[in-house]
């Protein structure tokens, strides 16, 4: 009986074709890289021997460039991961504060679809819960993209938010806390035994500022996994099955990932950044006022443009996050 070639299963194949595809934009990357630096080695001469000062404004325009591209290079050099290269399901969960967090979360989520906006990726809504007054209370989305989860792990974790209330009469300065949750969406069919019994299933009405995203009917579904605590909810897909299919989709990863970590604990002990998130281990604070800063307490990266970090300017801390896990060090002592 003849074996059944390797091209023939169209997985195979579709997966063959993004590997292909990305190695091909690898090498294009490289090109232009290696474009810029002749370009600007040829300014440099020219400057030099014209002794044109106003040629400098070009050289560093054209430098920028080269370092931009360089980064985003290294960046992915470092994505090692078993599923760094798969779409991203991040959730956003405001915590004790009411309105201050819920705003908070608002302003979390919007950073993240600037900045998936500004990667090319897309942002697909699958929850959504109002604030009663303001914000967001939850908000679980997925970005779809290449790299997207290895790029946006770094961000799991609680962020913390200082600033004068925009809601307080008194002018008082507040700190509101926000959770982050980080996964991959792993569409491979995973070797996760669930008992039905371990399950409660709940279904309820979508809700939330989800316009077109979201079906506004009683389809939406919430499954806790008992022994664990887990829960996801979905109600971005048009019926309760497909709702409930992605929904245990999510779970699978989490559980999946809870099993690697618990793993990696037994045999080398767990590092600082899957610690169990708690309201007083955040890893990210961002001071409005009364000075402005956004410092990350794992790596040390910080920067004091905290409107650009709110603009999706998420790639230096990304950045530094990612060499901390290669090189096991602070960005300072790196």
């Amino acid at each position: 009986m003849e074996e059944p070639d390797f091209w023939d299963d169209p997985e195979n194949s579709q997966e063959s074709m993004k590997e292909l595809k990305s190695l091909k934009d690898d090498v294009q990357t490289y090109a232009v890289l290696q474009d810029q630096y002749e370009e600007i080695e040829t300014l440099l001469e020219m400057a030099e021997e014209e002794n044109d000062p106003s040629l400098i404004p070009e050289i560093q325009e054209t430098l920028d460039s080269f370092v931009n591209t360089f980064e985003s290079i290294r960046m992915r050099t470092l994505l090692s991961g078993e599923y760094d290269k798969d779409n991203a399901i991040v959730t956003l969960h405001a915590g004790a504060g009411g309105t201050e967090s819920c705003d908070w979360a608002g302003m979390l989520y919007r950073m993240y679809t600037r900045w998936a906006d500004k990667k090319g990726y897309t942002v697909e809504v699958l929850d959504y819960l109002d604030g009663e007054e303001a914000g967001i209370k939850s908000v679980t989305f997925e970005v779809q993209g290449e790299n997207a989860f290895g790029y946006l792990k770094s961000e799991k974790g609680v962020h913390r938010l200082v600033r004068i209330s925009p809601f307080n009469a008194a002018g008082k300065r507040q700190t509101s806390f926000v959770s982050c949750d980080v996964m991959p969406d792993i569409e491979e069919d995973l070797d996760i035994e669930i008992r039905e019994e371990d399950l409660r299933i709940d279904t309820y009405r979508s809700s939330g500022a989800g316009g077109q995203h979201i079906n506004k009917t009683s389809s939406a579904v919430r499954i806790t996994h008992l022994p664990t605590n887990i829960v996801v909810q979905c109600q971005n897909e048009r019926s309760q099955f497909q709702n409930k299919d992605k929904a245990m989709q999510m779970l699978k990863a989490k559980l999946y990932l809870l099993k690697q970590q618990e793993n990696a604990e037994k045999i080398s002990g767990i590092r600082g950044e899957v610690k169990e998130i708690g309201w007083g281990n955040q890893i990210r604070s961002y001071v409005m006022q009364p000075y402005t800063m956004v410092k990350d307490h794992r790596t040390n990266a910080e920067t004091g443009n905290v409107d650009s970090v709110m603009d999706g300017g998420l790639d230096l801390f990304i950045n530094a996050y990612l060499k901390w896990i290669a090189l096991g060090t602070p960005q300072e002592e790196a």
